[in-house]
C-alpha cells in the first residue's frame, strides 16, 4: 500500500512539472520545439561576396555569426574583388560585398548597386611568400629579379596585383612574373605547389598557410596597404540579415577575428 502511495505521489509531481514547463515563457511551438530565429530577429540565408584574402577570417566570422543568430545561414563566394564586382554589376544575387580595395567597391557604387556608403573594416599589407625555410634566401624585392628565380604575381586589375605594382614601382624594381593570377590564393598556391620560388601576396595569406610558406616583410609594402570596404547591396534578397552581418564584421568580435588573421584595423 505504501509503495502505491509513493508511486501516485511521484506521478502527480511529474504531471505538475510538465504542466508548469508547458505554461512558461511561450518559448516553444505546438510541437514542443524551439522556433527558428535569432536574438537579432534575422532569419534565412545571407550571401556574402568576399575577396579571396578574406577566406579564412570570414569563414570564422560566418560561423560565429550563425552561432549568435540561430536560424541564419551564411554562404560565401570568395574570389578576386574585380571578378566579384563584375558579377554583382551583372546582376548576381548577393547580400553583402566585401572588397580588398576601394577601386573595385567603387565600381559597384557607381553602378548603383550599393545600399548606402561602404565602410572600411580592415587593412592588409603585402609580403613576399616563399617556401618554408626560404631556400632561395629572398630578403627584399630586388632579390626577385635574380636570374632563374620564378615569381608569381596577381593580375594588375586584382587588388593584390595593383598593390604589388605600386610597391615594385616605389622600389624601382622591374621583374617579369612567370604567371599572373586572378586572385591572391592563386598566387599563393603556386608557391605552395613549388611551381614558383616566390609570390607577392598578403600577410594574412602567409599566416593562414604558415605550415607551407614563410612571409618575408619588405619596407616598400608600407606604401601599398589595401583598405577593405564592405557594404550591403541594393538588391540584397535578405537585407535585414545583410545589415546584421555587416554590423557583426565591424563589431569587437569581428575585429578580433580579423586581427588574429593578420589584418590591421581600419
Amino acid at each position: 500500500m505504501g509503495a502505491r502511495l509513493v508511486r501516485a505521489a511521484l506521478a502527480g509531481m511529474t504531471a505538475l512539472a510538465m504542466a508548469g514547463t508547458a505554461g512558461c515563457g511561450g518559448g516553444t511551438d505546438e510541437a514542443g520545439s524551439a522556433p527558428a530565429g535569432s536574438a537579432s530577429g534575422v532569419t534565412g540565408t545571407v550571401t556574402v561576396f568576399a575577396a579571396a584574402s578574406l577566406t579564412e577570417s570570414f569563414t570564422r566570422i560566418g560561423r560565429d555569426f550563425e552561432a549568435a543568430n540561430p536560424g541564419v545561414t551564411v554562404t560565401f563566394n570568395f574570389a578576386g574583388s574585380s571578378a566579384l564586382a563584375n558579377q554583382i554589376d551583372q546582376g548576381a544575387p548577393a547580400d553583402v560585398f566585401a572588397s580588398a580595395a576601394p577601386k573595385n567597391m567603387q565600381s559597384v557604387v557607381d553602378a548603383g548597386n550599393a545600399d548606402g556608403s561602404p565602410t572600411t573594416f580592415a587593412r592588409n599589407q603585402l609580403v613576399i611568400a616563399v617556401p618554408e625555410g626560404n631556400p632561395k634566401g629572398v630578403k627584399a624585392l630586388a632579390d626577385l629579379t635574380r636570374p632563374g628565380l620564378k615569381v608569381a604575381l596577381c593580375a594588375e586589375q586584382v587588388p593584390c596585383g595593383a598593390a604589388a605594382t605600386k610597391a615594385l614601382t616605389s622600389a624601382g624594381v622591374k621583374l617579369t612574373p612567370v604567371t599572373l593570377e586572378q586572385d591572391v590564393k592563386g598566387a599563393l598556391s603556386k608557391v605552395k605547389l613549388g611551381e614558383v620560388d616566390a609570390a607577392l601576396v598578403y600577410r594574412t595569406d602567409t599566416r593562414a598557410a604558415d605550415d607551407d610558406v614563410d612571409g618575408v616583410e619588405f619596407a616598400e609594402s608600407a606604401g601599398a596597404i589595401n583598405d577593405y570596404p564592405i557594404v550591403v547591396l541594393r538588391n540584397a534578397p535578405n537585407k535585414p540579415a545583410a545589415r546584421a552581418f555587416v554590423a557583426h564584421v565591424r563589431s569587437d568580435r569581428g575585429a578580433a577575428a580579423l586581427t588574429a588573421a593578420g589584418f590591421q584595423g581600419p
